[in-house]
């Protein structure tokens, strides 16, 4: 099982992308989508953007992340 994690496109050149996942800037291949653009959010999964979601969608599993980190760091897990 993996954890997809929402990133955000931020640079594109040629059929490579610069992501950002809340703050970390990693290169990933945008191969597998046609139309993938500055703005764009993305799953990101062994190096390839596989997938483009939605804004708020995005923002609401970035969201329930921080919460399970939190709540796994008070001792709760």
């Amino acid at each position: 099982m993996c954890l997809a994690i929402p990133a955000k496109i931020i640079k594109i050149n040629d059929k490579m992308g610069t992501i950002d996942m809340e703050g970390t800037q990693r290169e990933v291949s945008l191969l597998l989508l046609e139309d993938a653009k500055i703005g764009d959010y993305v799953i990101v999964h062994a190096g390839f953007a596989i997938h483009k979601i939605d804004e708020a969608e995005a923002k609401e599993s970035l969201k329930v992340l921080r919460e399970l980190v939190s709540f796994m760091e008070s001792g709760g897990i």
